[in-house]
């Protein structure tokens, strides 16, 4: 597997329409020559200096006032920045800060291993598997049978405490999610067998640091018990952080049909997706992945570009008949919840 940066081309073709021709590749034309795929340096320069800003006001004030219970406040407040970390991390995986792969990959590895503990090559890897096929459950390692199960072909296999697990699924996820920051450590570091020598000495070398650096921190700043609490609450609330941003995003929307008709890029990318309508403070809590079908259409458009693509590609699948599915935060959750109880059904009516 690469051991640098791997990000999707844009995709230039697709599949023949009924008129003849591609489906997609009139709507690539039209982004094109708006200058929507150009990058905006300037842009992820401020993100990063800001975030990096923030995290040391967080720091600063944990020095402060680590004596005290009061620390705890600003548990959430590292929390929400460290979502902005990985978002960073994200979108410099995509190639969206810089066409420079040595430049981008430095850039993740100090959003995500270094400040973050989560192994960027492993994430990367993962990441872009699942945007060459969302929800194709024999290619996209996010809806592959793990603690949770996306249909009902995996839940048949489910048994003793997997089986609880999927039987009450849908009222676990949340609550799962609070693990999500440490899984990640974990998985990052479970990655470094399948790594080759000089990119485990390196992803390895970063994910040391933040773990000492994480400790340095904690025990530097405040005695141990409010460390403990601290630390437990901060990737509670990281897990949880992330895990709100993402499930919105294809839980309960189509998956293809491993043995069906073969899908061209548009069509896989926007009947698996589900953007989220709302403000600017909803691009800013989820990162800009709400925009998620241009996103998976465009993998490396600038994150600011992605909201004044939408009326371009909802346009586009108006004309060819293709649902383009928007909804609200709220009832994304529903919709992603009520597909995972409906997933474990079975297991319930069998007790």
């Amino acid at each position: 597997m690469p051991s640098a940066v791997g990000t999707l081309p844009e995709p230039t073709t697709g599949p023949a329409s009924p008129e003849g021709g591609s489906e997609f590749t009139p709507l690539l034309r039209a982004i094109k020559g708006q200058g929507l795929l150009e990058r905006r340096t300037g842009w992820y320069v401020r993100t990063i200096l800001v975030n990096a800003l923030c995290l040391g006001a967080v720091v600063t004030g944990m020095a402060l006032i680590g004596g005290s219970w009061w620390v705890l406040a600003l548990a959430p407040v590292l929390a929400a920045l460290c979502a902005r970390t990985a978002f960073i991390g994200h979108d410099a995986g995509h190639a969206q800060i810089t066409g420079n792969r040595s430049v981008s990959r430095l850039i993740g590895l100090v959003h995500g291993n270094l400040l973050l503990g989560m192994s960027y090559s492993w994430w990367n890897d993962k990441h872009n598997r699942h945007h060459a096929n969302p929800n194709h459950i024999e290619k996209d390692p996010d809806v592959a049978a793990d603690v949770l199960v996306f249909t009902s072909k995996q839940a048949a296999t489910r048994a003793g405490f997997r089986g609880w697990l999927t039987r009450h699924q849908a009222w676990l996820f949340f609550p799962l999610t609070l693990l999500e920051g440490l899984a990640l450590k974990i998985s990052g570091f479970q990655d470094l067998r399948r790594q080759s020598g000089r990119e485990r000495l390196v992803e390895g070398a970063f994910l040391v640091a933040h773990v000492a650096g994480y400790l340095t921190l904690l025990l530097t700043t405040m005695p141990l018990g409010h460390a403990l609490v601290f630390a437990a609450l901060h990737q509670a609330l990281f897990g949880l952080h992330l895990g709100m941003a993402f499930a919105p995003n294809h839980k309960g929307m189509e998956m293809p049909d491993p043995d069906g008709d073969k899908w061209g890029h548009l069509r896989r990318q926007v009947l698996t997706s589900r953007n989220i309508k709302g403000s600017a403070l909803t691009d800013w809590f989820l990162g800009g992945l709400n925009y998620q079908i241009e996103h998976h259409l465009f993998p490396s458009m600038p994150r600011p570009h992605l909201r004044l693509a939408q009326p371009m590609v909802k346009a586009h699948c108006r004309g060819l008949g293709i649902p383009f599915v928007e909804t609200g935060l709220v009832d994304s959750y529903r919709q992603a919840l009520r597909h995972m109880y409906e997933v474990g059904e079975p297991l319930r009516v069998d007790i």
